[in-house]
């Protein structure tokens, strides 16, 4: 019976692996198979537990440090990230005081703040600091 459990425990550290791809229950999966071995060998329950635990921990501590170095990184930056530190030109004046301010990064026109809170004319040259859903915090480019 108790080896029936961890098949289980394998097809769903499995399956949560195959939908996941990113390393995160293959352990388990290293571990249940070893803890199903004891079972087999007529191990008591809280050894199989045992085992279980140590092998799937095991398993994680040398392998972890081995996928990290093989595996690409997948940070990938987002549209905002890559905005970050470009230019824009102030298409209306930006005036946190009246609530108004617009920029044109790229060929698209943003909200836009200055972040120390002061004013900008239109023509002014400024470079994006941060990028919300619909605003942009720029600073001056002196």
């Amino acid at each position: 019976m108790a080896m029936v459990l961890w098949i289980i425990v394998l097809v769903v550290a499995a399956i949560a692996e195959a939908v996941t791809t990113a390393l995160v229950s293959i352990w388990f999966c290293v571990g249940a198979v070893a803890a199903a071995v004891a079972a087999g060998l007529g191990a008591p329950v809280f050894f199989q537990l045992l085992v279980f635990v140590v092998v799937s921990i095991l398993t994680l501590l040398v392998s972890k440090p081995i996928a990290n170095k093989l595996l690409p990184n997948r940070l990938i930056p987002t549209n905002g990230e890559d905005d970050i530190g470009k230019h824009a030109i102030v298409v209306e004046d930006i005036n946190e005081e009246n609530g108004t301010g617009r920029v044109r990064l790229g060929d698209v026109d943003w909200g836009a703040r200055l972040i120390d809170g002061s004013t900008a004319v239109v023509g002014t040259t400024v470079e994006v600091v941060e990028k919300g859903a619909a605003m942009l915090k720029v600073r001056r480019i002196n």
